[in-house]
């Protein structure tokens, strides 16, 4: 009968190691962009639990979760302190702390639930995967809407792995990476490499993985899609008055006036600074841009309604107006709108008086008909949210147009980790994506996740793009949220039943089971 696993490493030793972990699985998200070291990360963040405690692992899970954290959310300390910058990355790390016992758990019970070496190697790893996942999946649903950034997945939006988000989502390229990173530890300590058939199950895995090409959308046509990214004062601190982002985006536009066959001119969040709902003199500039290039614009603004303000998309015509609007679904709490303000006005009440005015989340579909194609929607942060992208694809989307402002981000990497996200969304949609900003990075990208066109960021420019359209949903959109679903549940029943087997068999209650170790004791 096996015995709890002693821990591989002392206590001071694992929470020294998974510092690094979280240090070095930053490095392979955007900003460093060395992929291959997300799986380095995770490695050292897995065998910092292996045989430790619930309180030890608690303090293992939340030293790798803060070195991690610290360095992948630092831009929101740039404008507002180390205030918003420590409460959210100690939150994410609690959140990481909690998965790490879960985690600890399956290293303690599965052994203990069966001594078979094909469920170490393999019934194993993909139990940690799973609740690496189901703490993934925490963190991006609480509280308020949750924070779904720093998913293992995003790191990987220009590897060879990036295409498998096409077949089962971030959630289940996440699961994949950990999976593999588990795998391999387990077969490192079972001596694998004396039997090399034991790396069969995690080296298929990782073929297929690597081998699988994206779904294959069908190619429908072409769009010519002028974006433009004016470089004004759109930041919440940068000194203007009203008008002057608008200003900026018309000076910008102002050299592709002239080119011909724009099928539509695409604007960035905030990108008008006044509400031409509501102003005659701004309705009149928008009129005119769109008969200038006989072509509708998509532009973004701040809308009032019934007494509530949105983030507000809207696709313009040429004496018509707004025929359509997309109210901004997942507004950023404590950014855009303050949950709860009466609690957190009584903590932090000089960073929480910034925020005077919130946004409410809109209801409306993320999709706009321009005529000539169906265009998908996300407004900055929206597009980290799965439900809100997979929504677009079902509405018909043939391409996806990410509005975002990263104004007040300038010189961090978030701009950079927000791309990747775009890219990885062309990817698990098989769509083009034009992500333009009020700053930059601006990008158009392709269905494979290439860039096919940019605008210098921190620069004022323009980029009119045939972009191609796709129809033909991908294995990802069509099975939405039950990947995250079926890997969360089926994880955390795995890792009750590997608690109840390793009770029965710890009273005798389950025996003769024959092992297939072959006499090999694990190396640790």
């Amino acid at each position: 009968m096996p015995e709890n696993p002693r821990p591989l490493l002392p206590l001071w030793v694992a929470v020294l190691a998974s510092i690094a972990g979280g240090l070095v699985y930053d490095l392979g998200f955007p900003g460093a962009s060395i992929w291959p070291l997300a799986f380095v990360g995770i490695a050292l963040a897995l065998v910092s639990l292996i045989g430790r405690g619930a309180w030890s692992a608690v303090l293992v899970g939340f030293a790798f979760g803060l070195a991690f954290y610290l360095q992948q959310v630092s831009w929101t300390s740039l404008y507002l302190g180390p205030v918003p910058w420590l409460a959210l990355s100690i939150l994410e790390s609690l959140f990481l702390a909690g998965g790490a016992v879960l985690i600890t758990l399956a290293y303690r019970w599965v052994p203990r639930a069966s001594t078979s070496r094909w469920v170490r190697l393999v019934w194993l790893p993909l139990l940690v995967a799973g609740l690496w996942c189901v703490r993934e999946a925490a963190t991006g649903t609480l509280p308020y809407g949750g924070f779904p950034w720093g998913r293992a997945a995003l790191s990987q939006s220009e590897s060879p792995f990036a295409h498998v988000v096409s077949w089962v989502g971030s959630t289940g390229l996440g699961f994949i990476m950990v999976a593999l990173v588990a795998g391999v530890i387990e077969w490192v300590r079972l001596r694998g490499w004396q039997d090399l058939r034991s790396a069969v199950p995690m080296a298929a895995l990782a073929l297929v993985a690597l081998l699988v090409p994206a779904w294959p959308t069908t190619t429908t046509g072409e769009l010519r899609v002028a974006s433009v990214q004016g470089n004004g004062p759109a930041g919440y601190f940068d000194e203007r008055a009203q008008g002057d982002v608008l200003e900026a985006q018309l000076e910008a536009t102002e050299p592709i006036l002239d080119e011909p066959g724009i099928d539509v001119l695409l604007w960035p969040e905030g990108g008008s600074d006044i509400d031409p709902t509501r102003s005659g003199d701004v309705a009149e500039i928008f009129d005119s841009l769109s008969e200038q290039l006989d072509a509708p614009l998509v532009l973004n603004t701040v809308t009032t309604r019934d007494d509530e303000f949105f983030n507000t998309s809207l696709l313009w015509r040429a004496g018509e107006g707004a025929v359509d609007s997309y109210d901004k679904r997942n507004p950023v709490p404590f950014g855009e709108y303050i949950p709860d303000r009466w609690f957190y006005e009584a903590l932090a009440p000089d960073l929480i008086g910034l925020i005077q005015r919130g946004y409410s989340p809109g209801t409306n579909p993320p999709v706009f008909d321009l005529g000539e194609a169906v265009t998908g929607l996300a407004i900055c942060f929206d597009v980290i949210y799965d439900e809100l992208i997979w929504e677009g694809a079902r509405h018909g989307a043939d391409l996806y147009m990410f509005q975002t402002n990263n104004a007040d981000f300038r010189g961090t990497d978030e701009n950079q980790q927000q791309l990747a996200i775009a890219r990885l969304r062309a990817i698990e949609t098989g769509r083009s994506v034009v992500n333009i900003s009020t700053v930059g990075t601006s990008q158009v990208i392709d269905p494979g996740g290439r860039t096919v066109d940019a605008v210098p960021a921190y620069e004022p420019g323009a980029m009119i793009t045939d972009v191609e359209l796709r129809e033909g949903l991908t294995p990802s959109v069509v099975m939405g949220s039950w990947v995250p679903a079926v890997i969360v549940l089926a994880s955390l029943g795995g890792l009750v039943a590997a608690g109840i087997l390793a009770r029965r068999r710890s009273r005798g209650d389950v025996g003769g089971e024959a092992s297939d170790l072959s006499g090999q004791a694990p190396i640790f």
